[in-house]
């Protein structure tokens, strides 16, 4: 919209041009000045800029042959013998009241043996074509370093050239022997496509700068075509045309209708599309090169354009509509939620449809501007297959530029339409009125009818740049509806596709409630329900939506799966959805299925439908038909029995909180189960004990406890286990220190523990004979202690983690002694342990040695403990007897273990001889013995 571009011919020579601030001129203003790109311009001339036409001059070494502008930034490509030229959009500053445009040629792109007959330019993509081949680049930005050599400063394709053909010989011979010898016919996508044999070299133009780009290409698609590829046999005018890459923006970034520049819009898909006489090509060339749709036409065409939701053609006296794929392949680009259960969009490989034709005559050439089709026809009698192929300079008219044409002093015959195309809500609900032709029949033209519905919304959608907010909204509500739509067919119609009715019900915005009263008639006569309906039912009803059903619906819901999947009743009945269901009316239904596959869920389920009807005999009469340990297991194969999810929170059922009350242990069983299973995280096994048993976010309820250590019983995932042992050791803790006894008793005892669990060590005979000291204020929470004991005479636990958490404990008399010396001793730090029992409960110390320095620590008997009694002795004299005694029982096991000597060595020397003697003795007598 800010230039005009064209190739001119004047006296036998070609120039490339660009009208610039044309809009003067459509205005009233005859003044027009001429420059040359690069043109320095003056103040004082510049002024005059403002109020007229530039044209600006783009001087060639070759004639151009074609010309293309990039719709993203407004770069232009031409296409000259054996090269491409390209110009970068510039925007000069001359002053602070005036910008004018200018191009700077950049880059060349030297293809040896090629004359472009189309070129097409966007986003750094170029797709050239000459007769009957096509080739489509990609200039790729590199990362320059300082010191590159002078040849890589160039931009050199790393390509090796193929070896030379000479061209005259070959032509020599062909004429020699009177034949037509055509080249195979190739297709190559992606990587494959650098193996065309057609080397490129990069010649940079610009002026070296810090920030000089550098490109080098990459290949995505050569595709080379041979005379005879006509339905309609040979056909010496087999030739390529209309050539076109038309972009796709990413849904929400499109600038607003006034701003033309498009800078800010975000790239997200790109399509390129050429044609033959009789059939045309759609290729994808974003993430992935394919061929996304062929094009029959009934007749040969002359000139085709692309659009996002539409490709007309025109052929010698028609103009034709298709349908074509471009939003499809977008979308899935666009979203990778696109074919899931979340979201859904009819497939790239649809069939195209063709939408109108309409009659005009001697069309010669088509444009594409908003929602608009200029068409530019010749009436005369000339033989049609005659015509020169319009080239694309005459594509570039603007709107403004027709009433110069309604003068006939020119040539006559000549008529230019502007056709208004049917917007797209009105299309739209035609081919929805359309589409019900076929709804009885239950056919997929139905479904492909409204697919095309569906995809030409969703292209309008993704190409909102000309449409106002109320538009916008219109074509959201008609995305919704033709979701509806589509979801309605893949429900009632019998199609291998069926499971797509979940995805399109779910983008539609519907909910179960609208569904049933769209899909299921009034009254109580028998319907089929296909599958489509049943899967989609059975995802929904499984997952935690937050909707209830009320009482008619879900009664409904019930009545449809006993007649389609009678199997899947148990687990809908379980369904949050499902609150309002009639539980007399589920007790049937469950009975007429139980005849048939009976289980331990459906036993499961009609004792929870007994207790919502209040049937305690029924419940227990359920309840006794199985172990306690089966129906544990029974719980696995539907969760929801004891806890749902509303709006993501784990909410206990009825069932849960009878077990509670009255099955504790079994509610526990199940839980862990449940956990082992992956139906349960840990985190969220906290959450429902505690609304459970409504102690508070804050406080664990001893079921809650009850379940950590079930549950450690059989985990077998270590950062799970150090995870309950830490839980455990704070709550044991919590419960001593604030003297605080759980508000129900405990399904396990220590001894169970011990015996059942091997994170549960034995006691230690000293830990029982420390506690044996204890004050009658332990008793109370005597099981937490022993407990926290057992843990940490265990192997598991790990001692460093939880020192934190014993901290209350230290100071707490005995219990704290017990804890201390415990965690000392598991540490490796048998010389505090030693202390702290001679400070505080001597006459455990040797008990404690005995256990305990073993092995390797032995040495800490002589080197530690008696050198401490005999000091602590020495300061109380006879006035300890503990003292006194524990000594004695040292200096046996000292004197059975030490040499004579080294005994000898380690007796005070202020000791009394009579003391010591018999041990002397003792070590002595030992020592001959052996």
């Amino acid at each position: 919209g800010d230039y005009l571009v064209t190739i001119e011919e004047k006296s036998k020579a070609t120039f490339l041009r660009a009208y610039v601030n044309w809009r003067c001129m459509s205005a009233g203003s005859s003044r027009v000045c001429v420059r040359m790109v690069g043109h320095k311009m003056e103040e004082s001339y510049s002024e005059t800029l403002r109020e007229q036409m530039s044209i600006v001059e783009m001087p060639l070494s070759d004639p151009p042959l074609c010309v293309s502008c990039c719709p993203v930034n407004g770069d232009l490509l031409v296409g000259c013998k054996n090269k491409l030229v390209m110009f970068c959009l510039k925007y000069l500053v001359v002053n602070q009241n005036l910008t004018v445009l200018d191009f700077e040629r950049s880059l060349i792109l030297h293809i040896d043996n090629i004359i472009p007959t189309e070129v097409a330019f966007c986003a750094r993509h170029i797709a050239v074509t000459t007769e009957l081949d096509v080739l489509i680049l990609k200039l790729e930005l590199v990362q320059q370093s300082a010191d590159r050599t002078e040849q890589c400063a160039h931009g050199i394709s790393t390509l090796e050239t193929p070896v030379d053909r000479d061209p005259s010989t070959l032509t020599s011979q062909l004429e020699l022997d009177e034949f037509i010898i055509c080249q195979k016919p190739v297709e190559l996508l992606g990587e494959e496509s650098k193996l065309c044999e057609i080397p490129i070299t990069l010649e940079s133009t610009e002026l070296p700068t810090e920030d000089t780009k550098r490109f080098q290409v990459q290949y995505l698609l050569f595709r080379r075509f041979t005379p005879d590829q006509s339905p309609f046999g040979f056909c010496e005018e087999t030739k390529l045309h209309s050539l076109q890459l038309l972009p796709v923006y990413r849904t929400g970034s499109s600038v607003a209708a006034h701003e033309e520049t498009g800078n800010e819009r975000e790239l997200l898909s790109l399509f390129c599309f050429f044609s033959l006489p009789h059939v045309g090509y759609l290729y994808s060339v974003g993430k992935l090169v394919e061929l996304i749709s062929t094009y029959q036409y009934s007749e040969k065409s002359e000139q085709a354009v692309l659009t996002p939701q539409f490709l007309h053609v025109i052929t010698s006296e028609k103009l034709q509509c298709f349908t074509v794929r471009c939003s499809a392949a977008a979308a899935r680009d666009e979203d990778p939620y696109i074919d899931t259960t979340v979201k859904a969009c009819p497939p790239v490989t649809l069939d195209v449809c063709t939408l109108r034709m309409q009659l005009f005559i001697g069309p010669r050439s088509i444009c594409h501007f908003k929602n608009h089709i200029i068409l530019l026809t010749k009436a005369d009698t000339e033989d049609i297959t005659e015509r020169r192929k319009p080239t694309r300079r005459m594509l570039s008219r603007k709107v403004d530029s027709i009433k110069s044409r309604t003068n006939s002093d020119s040539e006559p015959g000549w008529n230019l339409y502007i056709i208004n195309t049917v917007s797209t809500i009105q299309l739209y609900r035609e081919m929805v009125e359309y589409s019900r032709t076929y709804e009885n029949v239950k056919t997929e033209s139905c479904i492909h009818l409204l697919s095309e519905a569906h995809l030409l919304v969703r292209a309008a959608i993704m190409d909102p740049s000309f449409l106002k907010p109320d538009e916008k909204e219109e074509l959201l509500t008609a995305f919704r509806e033709s979701c509806a739509f589509l979801g309605d067919c893949y429900s009632r119609f019998d199609t291998k596709d069926y499971h797509l009715a979940l995805p399109y019900y779910r983008m539609s915005g519907l909910s179960m409630t609208e569904v049933l009263k769209r899909l299921v008639s009034e009254g109580g006569e028998i319907q089929t329900y296909e599958r489509g309906l049943i899967f989609y039912l059975t995802h929904s009803l499984n997952e935690d939506l937050n909707e209830e059903l009320s009482q008619e619906s879900a009664n409904k819901v019930l009545q449809i799966f006993c007649v389609a999947d009678p199997v899947q009743l148990p687990h809908i009945l379980c369904s949050p959805c499902m609150t309002n269901v009639c539980p007399l009316k589920a007790m049937k239904y469950l009975q007429k299925v139980e005849k048939m596959m009976p289980s331990v869920v459906l036993t499961l389920t009609k004792a929870f439908m007994a207790l919502k009807m209040g049937d305690l005999m029924m419940y227990e009469h359920e309840m006794d038909s199985y172990k306690e340990t089966i129906l544990a297991c029974g719980f696995i194969g539907q969760p929801k029995l004891l806890r749902q999810r509303k709006e993501g929170i784990v909410i206990p059922t009825e069932f849960a909180v009878h077990l509670k009350e009255m099955q504790p242990g079994l509610l526990v069983a199940a839980t862990v189960a449940l956990h082992e299973n992956s139906k349960i995280e840990l985190e969220e096994a906290d959450t429902f004990y505690k609304m459970l048993c409504s102690n508070g976010v804050n406080t664990v309820p001893q079921l809650l406890v009850d379940f950590w250590e079930a549950l450690l019983v059989v985990c077998s995932q270590e950062e799970i286990i150090q995870e309950l042992l830490l839980r455990l050791t704070s709550q044991y803790v919590w419960r001593i220190s604030k003297q605080q006894l759980p508000e129900t008793r405990p399904l396990k005892t220590t001894e169970d523990l011990i015996n059942s669990c091997s994170h549960f060590g034995l006691i230690f005979p000293w830990v029982t004979s420390i506690m044996s000291v204890s004050s009658p204020s332990d008793k109370g929470y005597h099981e937490d202690i022993s407990k926290l004991q057992s843990l940490l005479c265990g192997q598991s636990i790990n001692i460093a983690l939880v020192l934190p958490v014993l901290e209350p404990l230290m100071e707490a008399g005995i219990v704290g002694l017990a804890v201390r010396v415990l965690c000392s001793t598991r540490l490796g730090r048998y010389d505090e342990a030693i202390e702290q029992l001679l400070e505080r409960c001597p006459d455990v110390a040797v008990s404690y040695a005995q256990h305990e320095l073993k092995d390797d620590n032995r040495a800490v008997w002589w080197n530690k403990l008696l050198p401490e009694l005999c000091k602590r002795a020495r300061l109380t004299g006879n006035d300890c007897p503990v003292l006194i005694s524990s000594l004695k029982e040292t200096l046996s096991v000292v004197a059975m273990e030490l040499e004579l000597r080294d005994f000898l060595s380690l007796l005070p020397e202020d000791g009394t001889a009579a003391f010591f003697l018999p041990h002397l003795l003792q070590c002595s007598q030992g020592k001959l013995l052996t």
